[in-house]
């Protein structure tokens, strides 16, 4: 391994054992991570020089004597405390997060949008809400996530159906308007990216991320590293099978695909027909659920059975040590979850642990922060190449 090579790897494990650990002690950074006492030294000295880390007041040791411990942290505070910006693009509405470096959501925002996607406006109403929200913060850049088939390393987003996008260069459009590095990624992979970086950890042996929304996509991480195969088109289940489905897909004119059957947009048409909610929005579904209204708890319970039955799939495949999913009503009540679980391990050969699925450690924070992880993502493979900081 070169020396600049070898540096940058070490400042990474130096990174992501106080994002582990902190507050920590260099000597303790040394013992959890296995660096000399000496590189450790060398790395935290950089870091704290380029702002990712900071030293804590030091506690006083017992009966006031001893060799001084100063403990070390990411440096996520409110004064030099460096942020990144988190953009969920949506079909009905974008999401603008404020995040700071282990993960935490600041700030948030919803932009409708009423049929204009222009990258454009998206850009500029980002700009104003960072201006009002990360005020003297270091700005790292901006982590961007969205459904379709997107090629991070050019920025390109090759295709998005429902946004009618086709070789869309998006990060260029958006860092062009706001002046600041853009980083993007398809939305089941940022997921699974900041539960890698952020969540549980057996996340970082292998995990399976299934996101139901507008769009349907999935993910796949092994020993912490997202597989995005030949140009970074994994994770395409809009038309996997779901057992005992027999809705017929438009996009393909078979019957039973997963996007189909379980998306947001099949859902809510279906709310709409049955006058459940006044507008396609899944939001309103899962209120009307919550307010009692057995109609949305039906359809809600159907949708997460027939998740269940693609989650099965997908265990079957890759086992993974985690299955992540991502969705609306399973995310905010848990009744949903257990729903898809049962389902899950009913139908599944190899998975009979119903806690191997979970929804995203975040919560209803999942979309800002998983974009934000985009950014954040490469900032702990090589902080010496991170955007946004001298």
């Amino acid at each position: 391994m070169a020396g600049d090579d070898r540096a940058a790897a070490n400042a990474a494990t130096v990174l992501r054992t106080v994002l582990d650990h902190g507050p920590v002690a260099r000597s303790a950074i040394s013992r959890l991570c296995g660096l000399s006492p000496a590189a450790v030294s060398r790395q935290t000295t950089g870091l704290l020089r380029r702002g990712l880390l900071r030293e804590l007041p030091e506690p006083p040791p017992p009966g006031g004597v001893g060799r001084p411990r100063v403990p070390l942290d990411l440096h996520t505070g409110p004064v030099g405390g460096a942020v990144a910006a988190g953009l969920h693009i949506g079909v009905p509405s974008s999401t603008f997060g404020l995040v700071d470096l282990r993960g935490q959501v600041l700030a948030v925002r919803t932009l409708p949008h009423h049929g204009d996607h222009s990258p454009a406006r998206i850009a500029t109403e980002l700009a104003s809400f960072l201006a009002e929200s990360a005020a003297d913060r270091p700005l790292l850049g901006v982590g961007a996530a969205l459904g379709g088939w997107i090629r991070p390393d050019d920025g390109l987003v090759v295709r998005h159906e429902r946004l009618g996008w086709r070789n869309r260069p998006l990060a260029g459009e958006l860092s062009g308007t706001l002046g600041l590095p853009v980083r993007i990624d398809n939305h089941a992979r940022a997921v699974a990216g900041a539960e890698i970086l952020f969540g549980r950890p057996e996340a970082r042996r292998s995990l399976v991320h299934l996101f139901i929304g507008n769009v349907v996509d999935a993910a796949f991480g092994i020993e912490g590293t997202l597989h995005r195969g030949p140009d970074a088109a994994a994770g395409d289940v809009a038309h996997l099978p779901v057992p005992g489905s027999a809705v017929r897909c438009a996009a393909c004119g078979r019957t039973g695909c997963l996007q189909a059957t379980a998306s947001d947009t099949a859902l809510t048409a279906e709310a709409v027909r049955r006058g459940i909610v006044p507008a396609p929005a899944i939001g309103l579904l899962v209120d009307a659920a919550a307010a009692g209204d057995p109609r949305a708890d039906r359809l809600l319970r159907d949708r997460a059975r027939d998740v269940g039955r693609a989650t099965a799939l997908l265990l079957d495949v890759f086992n993974p040590a985690v299955m992540v999913v991502t969705e609306l009503s399973s995310v905010l009540h848990e009744e949903y979850l257990e729903e898809v679980r049962a389902a899950a391990v009913a139908f599944s050969h190899v998975c009979t642990d119903p806690g191997r699925i979970v929804v995203p450690h975040a919560g209803p924070a999942v979309l800002p922060e998983a974009a934000a992880s985009v950014l954040l993502g490469p900032l702990f493979t090589d902080p010496s190449g991170s955007p946004g900081m001298p």
